[in-house]
């Protein structure tokens, strides 16, 4: 396997020449497991364990004062579980419940990407924390790192009978693409820790020794929901349905991606593209033929435009379709019709078709804790469903029978759960990043902070009638989009602790992206300059209009140009 990057005469970048040399992601992690003289791991150990699911961190709001007292930090990892299409049983979930508590800080945190990430692991629980994982029949494997990620799709079962089909699909696509490498077993599984590892078992058909150039992901939408955010990812299958409502294919997008940095132009999000048409005995095949053109074709110097969104951007969707095609040997084929009408979750009950019944219940930036956590661990107790994580970092209780019904009913009022469908528009379509105190790149809170601007602003919601007004409403610590927030009507970005550049004007399906509307606004400047806005939106707004598009017809900002609309500080002051 030959890639451009071998006979660049740009260097590679390090982290290139680290998974080269790493024996299939062994490395010196076994060694940095092992030495008890800190709390932490090598930076090079660092980088390879994001494969493994894991992430070395330490908590932050303890560095001032473990500093003054002449100690290292308080390190940390995070371990992120890996759920295709966002599907675990109840046993399943009281595994990680219990393993929440006694491994982790008692929380566990659902992600927007349909996996769960356990916080405050310390490195002498680590392994434990995954072998029990792995007992549960999950794993952390290709969470993170350079690698296809947790594979996504809708996860409301009464949607669509397009959905167990798809579901199927999700997850031959994610076990196909995931790494052939056993380090994963030798370092967290296998009862002997060993440090070697057979070349020949190893080989990786698909990756090669340097994987990819930087992370990929894939996900699954049925429309007309497009809850997984379909056009903010590398990959895309979007369900067509045939005239008898039966699964016919796939249409089939490419080249987005919500990542930047602040003030580097060369940097940007994109809306992905659609490429083409394939029927459902295709998927797998064209995933790999896509995975493999980013393989060879990404950038492997800077990492900052090594992302495959670069890659389409760089050489077209006319070359991308047509490298496609030429590792298929066949042609796609054209795409169908669809569309999508929000991004967002339905609450509450809703009939399945078979007499069952499903509960999606608001987790608030998906932070499960105290009175929630207890409710489901009792619900999982006597639930013979299936729980399914939604890509707005929410919970399905699904498939409930009527026998279990009246149990689960009284469980979720006992614990105050039934009514957490009559929250506000606003805070029903928000969603935060995790950001401080353990992530290491951000800026500004985020999860810590949206759910109290929320409150502050409800005052003017409920004042201006807008309380059952769908409003998406997202914010991240930083500007590498883990909430993307560039898909927001209203999005805030940290860029320095207590600044957020706010970003209005997305459309909401998913369809358009924001644009740049005030920079650095300090948190005191964010509350009456959004309240007025809602106001505003209230008495202006056209019969249906949603605020994304009045944010543009007012002039509050334009449609979205390219990527100086996410840098320069007069993109968005057409009308303010």
């Amino acid at each position: 396997m030959s890639t451009p990057a071998e006979a660049d005469p740009k260097p590679l970048h390090k982290n290139e020449l680290l998974k080269a040399d790493s024996n299939f992601l062994r490395g010196h992690i076994l060694q940095d497991l092992q030495d008890t003289s800190t709390g932490t791991i090598s930076e090079d150990s660092a980088q390879l364990t994001k494969f493994h699911g894991v992430y070395p961190q330490d908590d932050r709001d303890l560095r001032s004062q473990r500093r003054k007292e002449g100690k290292e930090k308080a390190f940390i990892f995070m371990a992120r579980v890996r759920v295709p299409g966002g599907v675990c049983t109840p046993k399943q979930w009281l595994v990680l419940d219990t393993l929440a508590d006694s491994h982790g800080n008692g929380t566990l945190k659902i992600t927007n990407r349909q996996a769960f990430q356990f916080h405050g692991v310390i490195k002498s629980r680590l392994r434990e924390t995954i072998r029990e994982v792995n007992r549960a029949l999950l794993d952390t494997l290709a969470a993170c790192g350079d690698v296809v990620r947790n594979v996504m799709c809708n996860p409301n079962p009464h949607l669509s009978g397009l959905h167990a089909e798809t579901l199927d699909i999700v997850r031959a696509v994610g076990g196909h693409l995931s790494p052939r490498t056993r380090a994963y077993h030798e370092l967290w599984i296998d009862d002997t820790l060993v440090g070697g590892g057979d070349p020949a078992e190893d080989a990786e058909p698909i990756y090669g020794k340097t994987y990819l150039p930087r992370k990929f992901k894939i996900v699954f939408a049925i429309p007309p929901s497009n809850d997984v955010d379909v056009y903010a990812h590398d990959l895309g299958f979007i369900a067509i349905a045939d005239e008898d409502g039966k699964l016919a294919g796939f249409d089939i997008t490419v080249g987005g991606g919500m990542g930047m940095s602040h003030n580097q132009i060369e940097t940007y999000p994109r809306l992905a593209e659609v490429l083409g048409f394939c029927r459902p005995d295709q998927v797998v095949e064209v995933a790999e033929k896509i995975v493999t053109v980013q393989r060879d074709f990404g950038d492997r110097t800077d990492r900052k435009h090594a992302r495959f969104k670069y890659t389409v951007a760089d050489r077209g969707l006319v070359w991308i379709r047509n490298e496609v095609e030429k590792r298929l040997g066949w042609s796609l084929g054209t795409p169908r019709r669809f569309e999508f009408t929000d991004t967002g979750d339905r609450y509450g009950w809703t009939e399945g078709p078979n007499g069952d019944s499903h509960f999606t219940l608001f987790i608030e930036n998906g932070r499960v804790k105290d009175a929630t956590k207890v409710a489901l661990r009792k619900i999982a107790e006597v639930h013979t469903g299936d729980f399914r994580l939604t890509p707005n970092q929410h919970l399905m209780i699904a498939g409930i029978s009527p026998a279990k019904r009246p149990e689960i009913e009284a469980l979720l009022k006992g614990h105050g759960l039934d009514s957490a469908n009559r929250a506000s528009g606003l805070r029903l379509n928000s969603m935060a990043c995790v950001a401080l105190p353990t992530c290491g790149l951000a800026l500004a809170e985020s999860e810590r902070y949206l759910p109290e601007l929320v409150t502050l602003l409800d005052e003017e919601v409920e004042a201006a009638g807008l309380r059952d007004d769908a409003i998406v409403i997202r914010m991240t610590g930083c500007p590498n989009g883990c909430g993307r927030p560039f898909l927001a009507e209203i999005g805030f970005v940290g860029r320095s602790p207590g600044k957020y550049n706010m970003y209005l004007g997305a459309a909401f399906n998913g369809s358009r992206l924001n644009t740049l509307y005030k920079p650095s606004l300090t948190t005191a400047e964010i509350i009456p300059l959004t309240r007025g806005l809602l106001r505003r939106y209230a008495q202006e707004r056209l019969a249906g209009e949603r605020f994304g598009d009045f944010s543009i017809r007012v002039g509050l900002v334009m449609p979205t140009g390219g990527p100086a609309d996410f840098h320069s500080e007069q993109a968005g002051t057409a009308g303010a």
